[in-house]
């Protein structure tokens, strides 16, 4: 329950991350550091996303082998 918390969270920075990029590209400024703000939250979200997306496979995986 907690992994989808954060999930949720780290989805927000990302948007925000974002906008914040295509605001600093709109007003053209070079700061380099903005573009990769996006990157501090996207590689958790890619984790907690994974880990999200493969947990229902794993469990169902679980009740299979607990039936046999």
């Amino acid at each position: 329950m907690w992994i989808r918390q954060i999930h949720r969270w780290l989805s927000i920075a990302f948007t925000v991350a974002v906008t914040a990029n295509i605001v600093a590209i709109a007003l053209q400024m070079q700061a380099v550091w903005i573009g990769l703000l996006a990157f501090v939250p996207l590689i958790p979200l890619l984790a907690t996303g994974l880990y999200l997306f493969a947990l229902p496979y794993v469990s169902q995986r679980r009740v299979n082998e607990a039936r046999s």
